[in-house]
């Protein structure tokens, strides 16, 4: 791996001093998850941080989830909805399943008690390398690299790259630079992600304020490490319209859990083709259509034409739909496009 440092001498000792000197003095380390080695609490901590910010995650999901999910055996007990409903608000279900899912094979496999091995970390459903090394790091002293999205944006303007190496060769590269002892590492490892998210910024880097400034290859032209790639316009979301029928008794709505990838284990009402005129033969009234709601997914906008039908007594309902009443349905776990139709009709 060729880099501009590759004709110069690196000093990583003082490197690491400066790393770490900086770290005593700006990093964030009364944040909950670094003032424990609790492995449980650092890896919640550590799915929660992917595509949220710390401050959401602080502020509104950690102390909660750890509230009603105390151990990973209480978690791995648990009912799949009580565990939506913790992550509800939190977005990207999926993590939500895959952590529900690994504290089951913990207790299972590991008599409850996440694996030291880096290996063995990768292995538990949803944990991917990133992950694996942040728990083996932050809570059992491993002197391995995180290299999330921030710190490959810090490692490829430290060492110059204008394009982003193999994989392969940039963990090379991170573990290179890794102290070896663990205290350091541990450190060394938080720095990295504070002076990313804080200093070492997509734009306007604050080059002065950074303690990587004097060993830094990128630092007069940060932007161009890595160059970024030319993006091209991006195109308009597909949008997927439907109808969503809300059938309401006497404070009773249909709903069912979905069964789909995509917010699977959330309550859903009757969702229907689009221009769907009618169901189980009930003829939809004009004075029924109540409006339009959109939402925003990451590839695809869904725009749902809303038909209200308040029924004078109680139906039948296909499985697997179900009348739910209020006291139900604050036990049960609702996407951001449910609570806006709540907020709408209920």
């Amino acid at each position: 791996m060729k880099t501009k440092h590759d004709a110069q001498l690196f000093d990583v000792k003082k490197y690491h001093r400066d790393v770490l000197r900086w770290y005593e003095v700006h990093g964030r380390k009364t944040l909950p998850w670094r003032t424990t080695r609790d492995a449980y609490h650092i890896y919640l901590s550590e799915v929660m941080l992917q595509q949220t910010q710390v401050k959401t995650v602080l502020e509104r999901f950690y102390f909660p989830f750890l509230e009603t999910f105390p151990t990973i055996e209480a978690l791995a007990k648990a009912p799949r909805e009580k565990v939506l409903k913790a992550w509800e608000g939190l977005g990207y279900y999926r993590r939500a399943g895959f952590v529900h899912e690994a504290a089951k094979a913990v207790v299972a496999q590991h008599g409850g008690q996440l694996p030291r091995d880096v290996e063995a970390l990768i292995a538990l459903p949803g944990i991917g390398r990133n992950t694996a090394h942040a728990l083996a790091c932050f809570a059992y002293g491993a002197s391995v690299p995180v290299v999330e999205a921030n710190v490959k944006r810090v490692l490829a303007r430290l060492l110059g790259w204008v394009e982003m190496p193999k994989e392969k060769n940039m963990w090379e590269a991170a573990q290179n630079l890794t102290p070896k002892n663990a205290e350091h590492s541990f450190n060394y490892n938080q720095a990295m992600m504070d002076i990313g998210a804080s200093i070492c910024t997509p734009k306007a880097p604050d080059c002065k304020a950074c303690p990587l400034e004097s060993h830094c290859a990128g630092k007069g032209a940060p932007e161009n490490y890595p160059t970024a790639k030319l993006k091209l316009k991006k195109a308009a979301l597909p949008v997927r319209e439907q109808v969503v029928l809300v059938l309401e008794w006497h404070g009773h709505v249909a709903m069912q859990p979905r069964e789909s990838a995509l917010l699977g284990g959330l309550w859903q009402f009757v969702e229907l083709e689009a221009g769907t005129k009618s169901w189980q033969g009930m003829r939809f009234k004009k004075t029924q259509m109540k409006g339009e709601i959109r939402q925003i997914y990451s590839h695809f906008e869904r725009r749902a034409q809303l038909v209200h039908v308040v029924l004078p007594q109680k139906i039948n309902l296909p499985t697997p739909l179900q009348w739910i009443n209020a006291d139900e349905r604050q036990n049960l776990p609702f996407s951001g496009f449910e609570k806006k139709v709540f907020a709408a009709f209920l």
